[in-house]
Parts: C-alpha cells; structure tokens; sequence
C-alpha cells in the first residue's frame, strides 16, 4: 500500500510539473520587480513601487497600522510630506498612449504629460491634477505644497472631447492647450495643504523652498501675447500669502538656495539683452529685511580674477552657519567670430603630444568642460566683501568641509600627471587646503594614488595610499600625520585583487561624533581608529567576520533626505547602536547583524537566510524599518518589521511565475587542473530529472557566485544570458567563477571555465555532447578564446569580444574618449606590460591567431556604435573565420552601445540567442538567418526568425 501510495505521489508531482509551460518571449513586458520604498517620518506609512518592464506601474500606500492598503495606478517618483500627512506622486501616462504618441511622431510637447496625485494621509482623500512638470514639499515645514505645470496641450487643442470614466487613468493629458511653441513660464501652483486653497503665478521657470517651508521663491519669465505679465523674481511668505518682489524685469535667474535657518536667500542671474551671446551673471542676495534683492557679487567686484566672471552653471550654497556663501567663476567666454565663413575654413583636429588629455577625450568633453565653474566664496556679512578664488584651472577640484563651515575647503589636482591616464587609467593627485578668507593653498599631500576626504567635523584629511596600501590621517591643526593601519599584521587592501595593478581599499564605513573615531573596513571585519593616532586600533566586530568567512559592512539605514547638502557629513555617536549588512563568503547567505559602535564583540545576529536583502531603511521618528528581499526561486517582495522576529510582506509580485517551470540555483565546487580551489553557480530546471541528460550553457564574467541568491527576471538583457528563461526551456546554466593570472587572461578562462565544465560532465545527466558557452564583453573576449583552445562546446555565443589585442590596445573607448591602453597595462585585460614590452602576451592572448584551430560555431555581436570595444574587433573576427571557412555570423545592431539599450533590439537578440542555441544544442529546425542570411534590400523587411529544414 505504501509503495503505491509513493508511486501516485510521484504522479501527482510529475503531472504538476507537467502542467507547467516553459517561459516564451512574450513573458517579459508585464513582468514585474520592486521599485523605489520608504517610510513615513512617523513610521505609520509605507510607499512602495511595484514596476513592469514595459507596463504601467503600480504605487502603494500602506497604512502599516490598519494595514489599508492604497493603490495608485502608474504611479511614480513619490514623496511624504515632513509632517506625514500627506504624499504626493507623479502618474505616469498610459504606456500604450506613449506608444501611439511615438507611433505618431508627436514632438516633446505633444506628448502625453504626466499629472501630480496628493493623497490625504488622514481622509484617504486623492486629488489629481493634469500636467504638472514637477513638485516640491519643503524639507521640514508643513502645510503647502509647490508645482508646475506643464505647457497646454497643443495636439489636442482642436481634438473632440470624448467621454470621461471616473479614475486614476483621465490624469494623463485632459487640459485644453494653447497654441504655438514658446520658452516661457507656466503656472506654479501653491497649495495650502490645510485649507486646500490654490494660488496660481503665472509663467514661472524655476521655485524652491526654504528648508522651513515659510518663503518661496520663484521666477517669472513674462510673455510675449501679455505685457502686463510679471517678469522677474519674487518672493512668497507662505504663512502670511505676502508676495515681495526682488528683481523685475526679464531675465534669467536660477540656482535658488535659502541658508539653514531659512532667513537668507542667493541666487545666479542676469539681464542682459535676450539676443546678447556672452550674458554677464550676477549673484544676488535677499534677506528677510530686505525688500528686493541686491547684487552681492558683479564682474567687477574685488578679488575676482581678470578677465573672470561669476559662472552661469555653477551651484550656490551656504555654508551652514549662513556665513559663508560659496559660488561658481570662470573665465570669460569669448563670443563667437560672426566674420568666420563656415565653408572657407578647415574642420580639423589637432592631435599633440603635449595635451593633457587625447583629442577624442576632449571633443566628448568639450560641451562639460565648456560649463565648468571654480569654487569662489565671499564673506556675507562683510564690511569690505570680495571674492575669494579657492580654485582656478591648475587646481580644478575642491569640496566643502564641515558644510561650509570651515575655514579652509579640500582642494585637489592633477595638474601634470593627466598624460599618464592613457596607460594607467587614473592619475595621481596634489592635495591642498585653501583658506576661505584668504584663498592660501597649503600643499599636504604630494602624489597620491588614492583619494582623501575630510572627516564631518573638519578636524582631519583621512587618505588612503595604494602605492604603501595604508590608510592615514592629516591633523588640520597640527600637520601631523598618522598612519592608521600599518603597523596591523591584517591587510586593509583588496585581498582579492588580480589585475596588475596596486590593490584598492575596502573602504571607510563611517565615522564617530565630533571626529573622536573612524571606523575602516578589512576583508571582513569592521575597526575603529582614533585619528590622532593616541589610541590603539580596536576590531569592534571582535574578529567575528574574519573567523566566520563573514564580510560585515555598515548599514546606513536613514533613509535618504533628497535635501541633504552633503551626505557624506554623516556620523555616528560613540556608542550608538548601529546595524550591519552580513553576507557569508562560504554559503553566499546574507542578513543583518547588530553591534555597539564602541564595543569590542561578536555583532548581535538579527537574521541571516539564503536570501538577497535590498538596503534597509528606517523611519525617522520610529522604529520601523522596510527592505525588500528574494531568491532565484522566489521573487523579490517588499517587506516591514519593528525587529525581524516578524516581519509584515506588503507585495505579492509575479504570482504569474507558478504557471511556469521556474527552476534552482546551487553552488557547485571543483578543483582545477593547477590545485586551485573554486566554485560557481549551477542552474537546473524545476522540473529536472537526474535519468534525463540536459543540454548546458556556461555564462561567464569575473565572478559570478555570490549572486547564488539573486533573482533572475526573465527579461531581454542587453546581450548577457537570460539565464531563467533558458533554465525554463530545459537547459542547464552553469556560472563559474574565474580568477585570473597577470599576463594569461585566457589560459586562466581554460583553467577555470573548462575543468568547471568538465567536472559537471560527470553528471550522467549533463549531455556533454551538447554544451554552449555565452559571454558578452569581457566574457565575450573569453568566448574567443575558449573556442581556439579545443573543440568540446558545440556552439558558442560572444558579445562584444576582443579578438585582437594587438589593434585594440591601441583603440579608442569612444565612450568616454579614453585610450585603450589601460585596460591592458593596469586593469581588466590583465597583460601587465605594454605591447612593446610584452608582444608575445599579446598575441598568446589574441583568439585571432589561433582561429585555424576553431570548429565551434559562433556568433558574434559587435554594434557599430560601441563605446567601449571598437566594433571593427567584432569585424576581425567574423572575417577572419570566415575566411577560413569556419561556420560564423554576426550581428551589428545599427547605433547602438556596448550593451544593447533599445529594448527592441533586445528582444530580437533573445529569439536569435534561443534560435541558435536550439539548433545546435537541442537538434531544433535552423531558422532562416542563419541558412540564408538577410539581404540588405530586405533590411526591415523582414527578420529571418522563420525555421527551416535548410542547413545552416
């Protein structure tokens, strides 16, 4: 009876396995993942995303007490009110509206616009109002409500009204439009929150808060058809309703900024002619005892450079204490010669030995480095105020310490050692402090290879050094300098590293109040230094980490104040109890510790599963806490708890994916052929039977296992492996790590790829008859190269790869204009020497010079628009096995990246993918792309996804 019993089971659970449909191209749009959370300063409110691929999103508001739930279609980019009353959200427009715009080719102003929804916290009350740019709460006032509108809506102006259903999705685009395209103003909306009375100023450009919430600024650019509308500046009293003009006139003005306690207001702005090319700004000052505002610094104030100019596109900010005001400068720009006939004169670049940077470095950055400002401070309340340049075109960089309230700014440059970035990709760096009232440099680091920072209080330079692999602080008082981690037999240095170059630091967590400590991280563990050097170093995870193949870090759980000046001024209090993300190197498990900032013990363990954990964020005022979390089985939901003993699910995302056949992930471990120890990531199918043999794909890229928990959506990737969709159609993903020798970048693919493969053959149910292999990028490099090595992947897929490292270290990243020379002398091709010093690594490393020895088919993706690899690798690989007869295609997706951004093209390349992959792996028909190609007269016509009985 009990074996038969067992036999129906066994039915039971094969038939619903059966029943379950493996996932198709169809899937992706609707498929859904957690989009941005937080919590209400009172811990009462929960607001969630829940977003599609390419779908209409869903926003919630969950009352966490009641547990009501509010649900706001396409709703997105929401904020509490400070006082948790309220929240407000932009809806988005229907997707398919958006879709039958583009279809139409509706220009940017005719386009469906987004609306504003507010919700009543207290009534449930939703209020929506149609086409609004954008809105603003103040950061901590109550009460009111700021936004802007949109302009009318010109494409419907003579459209016929049709008939209206009550509900979320009217909100998208219902207002009568005017006529004509314009740069003016259009109406800000101020709403008293309490007693839900609008008032309307038309034609403003820009508005911003005072942290208070009592003034708000705004300016007006007038209009053309109305004289009589105001132009200029003005200032609201959001209390009183009183309205004071600080500038009138038309002009530009911008960069709005009130000081910390909401008494001071600076802004740019100018009012030149319209028609003038070079405007000459200005920075104006108002006070709440002032009536209008005043110039505060001009062109020809003192203390500004010659030839200099206050900056158009710099930012304005107050130092904290309100003392200070801090401001972009630059260089007068020159007008353009109107003399200059286009068609008379060369259009060329001039490429010289001597420039910092190459040609196409510059020519990318040229618009950037056209609007770059230099920090410049004035004294507010001085009797005699000038302008004090803190930095000028040798000493590009600074930032403020202490938010301003210093009396120096860290300033640094690397003036004289940029040449050095087209081999080495960064460049070392002079350190200074300048005096704010004085503008004197003092030089306190010369040379680094590494990056400094002031400490919240503004007492030390913190610093870490590559070349010595040691952290070190600067004492602003004193000049002393004290190394932190030297004399410690633990390494604060990438343990890891396999590039040939220095090794990186893991990092600062964070630091104590008022300077006293600062806490660093190693491999592991977490350790409070006294900056002065007078105490000894103390490991406040006690060693847990280390001991346990644990990796604690700080969790900064506030939730992010979108008004923060500077957030990295951030603290923690001397013995505050703080949390820790805790992620276990051996079992790829992750969590949350607890420990004592001051403490030397084991952190408190609060949860640790086989699960991925998001960020945790807290409520201001309350002990609560929200984050979302998942599995490669189970998708990721978005969860709240007061202390992880319960927790509360708010979502249910893809209840679709129990219809299909999902599939698991382990971790699989091997030995190479050279000793070395190693693992990776081994994906079956859900209803996987060890008496079946599987086809298997391998997918690679640096190291992939500790994403053993991580969800893979079904979705078109920009060219990696979709690896659940490819597990759902019965085959086997197998993601190995690899690690690398300096100099043998693909040996050491062989090393590890290959023996990982092979250790799995053992399997009786891996088919090794029918075994692929997929990469893109530098994967994709080591696809080539696998397949030069022997002939044991029957099909092989590379995205993006190197065939020649020969002519692409030469190549330009077009991207960014960067010289490729980096990425093999110091970084992730990993040659460790220059091509004249090492050309038979090159060439050891270049699939192109063994491609007599392939037989694999391939596939290659290379776009003619790629950034990072020169397509014309691609180029040479696809024409040279082509020439030797070797079965090859390749696709150029026309304009596009390195990795695939139009979502079209990556859908296409997800039905070839599969196409190939199921002919060569699973004995599918061969669809017509590959058996006869597509001619360029039938470009867009058709796209060869037909199957075939032909041969490819």
């Amino acid at each position: 009876m009990q074996k038969r019993l067992t036999v129906i089971l066994l039915f039971v659970v094969t038939f619903a396995y059966a029943q379950k449909k493996p996932l198709d191209h169809s899937v992706y749009d609707t498929w859904e993942s957690v989009g941005s959370k937080q919590l209400s300063n009172n811990g009462q409110w929960a607001m969630y995303g829940v977003i599609q691929q390419e779908g209409d999103a869903q926003l919630y508001i969950s009352n966490l007490k009641t547990n009501a739930k509010i649900n706001i279609a396409r709703g997105m980019n929401a904020q509490f009110s400070n006082d948790s009353k309220f929240a407000a959200f932009n809806i988005r427009p229907f997707n398919k509206d958006l879709r039958q715009a583009r279809i139409k080719k509706r220009k940017p102003d005719e386009m469906p616009k987004d609306s504003l929804g507010l919700i009543n916290l207290n009534s449930g009350l939703v209020s929506k109002f149609p086409r609004v740019k954008s809105f603003k709460f103040p950061e901590e006032g109550s009460g009111v409500l700021a936004y802007l509108t949109e302009k009318p809506d010109t494409a419907r102006k003579n459209a016929k009204p049709a008939d209206k259903k009550d509900g979320v999705a009217d909100f998208a685009d219902d207002e009568p439009a005017a006529k004509g395209k314009s740069e003016e103003g259009t109406d800000l909306i101020v709403r008293n929150l309490i007693t839900g009375i609008d008032k309307t100023y038309k034609f403003v450009t820009d508005y911003a808060f005072s942290k208070d919430g009592k003034q708000l600024v705004f300016s007006c650019s007038g209009s053309k058809k109305d004289k009589l509308a105001p132009q200029g500046v003005f200032l609201l009293n959001t209390e009183k309703g009183n309205l004071k003009t600080l500038i009138k006139g038309k002009g530009t003005f911008k960069s709005f900024t009130f000081d910390e306690d909401s008494e001071h207001l600076a802004f740019i702005g100018e009012q030149d002619p319209e028609k003038q090319e070079i405007k000459n700004y200005n920075i104006y000052y108002n006070s709440l005892s002032l009536d209008t505002a005043q110039i505060l610094v001009d062109f020809d104030m003192p203390g500004l450079p010659a030839k200099w100019s206050v900056s158009g596109d710099g930012r304005v900010n107050f130092s904290k204490d309100g003392k200070k005001l801090f401001f972009g400068i630059a260089p007068v720009k020159k007008p353009k010669d109107t003399t200059i006939v286009d068609f008379e004169v060369a259009k060329v670049d001039v490429w010289n030995y001597k420039d910092d940077y190459l040609q196409p470095m510059q020519l990318k950055n040229a618009e950037r480095d056209s609007k770059k400002s230099y920090l410049s401070v004035i004294d507010v309340f001085s009797s005699d105020p000038k302008v004090v340049p803190l930095t000028d075109v040798t000493l590009p960089d600074a930032s403020l310490i202490a938010e301003g309230d210093a009396n120096f700014v860290l300033a640094s440059t690397d003036y004289g050692h940029r040449i050095e970035s087209q081999w080495s990709g960064s460049t070392s760096k002079d350190y200074f402090l300048v005096d704010t009232k004085t503008g004197q440099r003092k030089k306190i680091i010369s040379g680094l290879n590494g990056n400094a920072m002031a400490s919240p209080g503004g007492n030390y330079i913190l610093y870490f050094d590559r070349k010595a692999a040691n952290w070190y602080t600067y004492n602003v008082a004193n000049g002393k300098i004290v190394a932190l981690t030297e004399s410690l037999n633990v390494k604060f240095v990438d343990e890891d590293n396999d590039v040939p170059d220095l090794p990186g630091s893991y990092g600062v967590a964070t630091w104590t109040e008022g300077d006293k400590a600062v806490l660093l991280n190693d491999r592991y563990d977490i350790w409070s230094f006294s900056p002065d050097g007078k105490s000894p170093a103390k490991n406040i995870t006690a060693g847990f980490g280390r001991a346990n193949n644990i990796t604690f870090r700080y969790e900064r759980v506030q939730q992010e104040n979108r008004f923060e000046r500077n957030a990295d001024n951030k603290f923690v209090k001397a013995n505050e109890l703080v949390w820790l993300d805790g992620f276990n190197n051996i079992t790829k498990e992750n969590g949350f510790y607890k420990t004592t900032v001051g403490s030397v013990k084991a952190p408190e363990l609060v949860v640790m599963g086989k699960t991925k954990y998001s960020n945790l964020l807290k409520a201001k005022d309350a002990d609560v806490y929200i984050y979302d979390k998942g599995n490669y089985v189970e998708s990721p939901n978005v969860y709240v708890t007061n202390d992880f003993k319960t927790e509360t699910k708010l979502t249910n995302t893809n209840p679709q994916q129990k219809n299909y056949n999902w599939g698991t992930a382990e971790l699989v471990k091997w030995v190479t052929p050279k000793g070395y120890k190693a693992e990776g990531i081994l994906y079956k199918p859900e209803n996987f039977d060890p008496n079946k043999k599987y086809p298997m794909i391998a997918y690679f890229y640096e190291k992939l296992s500790d994403g053993l928990y991580t969800y893979q959506a079904p979705a078109p990737t920009p060219s990696r492996l979709n690896i659940s969709f490819f597990v759902s159609n019965g085959y086997l993903v197998f993601a190995p790590d690899i690690s690398y020798e300096a100099g043998h970048p693909g040996q050491s693919a062989v090393e590890y790829i290959n023996s990982g493969v092979e250790s799995l053959k053992k399997n009786n149910w891996v088919d090794g008859t029918k075994i692929g292999i997929q990469g893109q990028s530098w994967g994709g490099y080591q696809v080539a190269y696998l397949i030069t090595q022997n002939n044991m992947y029957a099909a092989a897929w590379a995205g993006a790869p190197v065939a020649n490292m020969t002519s692409a270290y030469g190549g330009i990243r077009w991207e960014t204009g960067m010289n490729r020379q980096f990425q093999y002398e110091k970084t992730q091709s990993r040659i460790g020497a220059t091509l004249w010093e090492k050309p038979e690594l090159y060439i050891e490393n270049s699939p192109l010079f063994m491609f007599p020895k392939v037989s694999t088919p391939v596939v290659v993706m290379a776009n003619d628009a790629d950034g990072a690899v020169p397509w014309y690798q691609g180029i040479e690989m696809f024409t040279g096995l082509r020439r030797l007869g070797k079965p090859v295609w390749m696709l150029n997706y026309n304009g596009e990246a390195h990795n695939l951004v139009q979502r079209q093209n990556r859908k296409d390349i997800q039905i070839r993918e599969q196409q190939f992959f199921d002919y060569y792996l699973k004995g599918a028909k061969a669809p017509a792309w590959m058996t006869n190609g597509i001619p360029a007269t039938e470009k867009g016509k058709t796209w060869g996804f037909e199957l075939t009985d032909d041969k490819p």
